[in-house]
């Protein structure tokens, strides 16, 4: 027969491997926990970064087009003798749905940030029209303007300048 404090030691034995059990199940669960919150907030940085990108590349274009105007009136009928520039990258010009209507888009290397400008000119505005209207997109992340439609996930900003 077993004396009562060897049977008390057994006992001793089994919680303590119970308790070394829920301690590690606590520990693991909290690294899960800490891991999850560190995933969503490298997502959520990611993602503020790349609409940061996206808002400089519309304002970029918006800027370009702008200039542009100013330099040389979109209004005009004639084609440029000089095609379209902004920081050494030539827009690709998109169509010309109407008249007054001026659609092109830029590729800004080496990151490949595409920006799409669309230039409305009302040449008979009314009271408190707007004669031209400059709509610019930015898109990010790093998606060719020709990839946007088949892209799955595009984040966009825009900037209108209106004058």
């Amino acid at each position: 027969m077993q004396s009562p404090q060897q049977h008390h030691g057994r006992r001793e034995k089994g919680f303590t491997i119970l308790l070394a059990a829920l301690v590690a199940s606590l520990v693991l669960s909290l690294g899960i926990s800490v891991f999850s919150i560190a995933q969503k907030q490298l997502i959520l940085s990611a993602t503020g970064r790349n609409s940061q990108y996206a808002f400089y590349a519309a304002d970029t274009a918006a800027e370009c087009a702008l200039y542009w105007d100013i330099r040389r009136d979109f209004a005009s009928t004639t084609n440029p003798i000089t095609p379209i520039t902004c920081d050494e990258n030539e827009a690709i010009d998109v169509g010309h749905a109407t008249p007054g209507l001026h659609v092109f888009s830029f590729e800004f290397e080496p990151n490949g940030y595409c920006a799409r400008v669309t230039v409305t000119k009302n040449n008979n505005p009314g009271p408190g029209e707007s004669r031209t209207l400059i709509r610019a997109n930015g898109f990010s992340p790093q998606v060719a303007c020709d990839d946007l439609e088949t892209a799955g996930r595009v984040l966009q900003r825009s900037v209108e300048l209106s004058y």
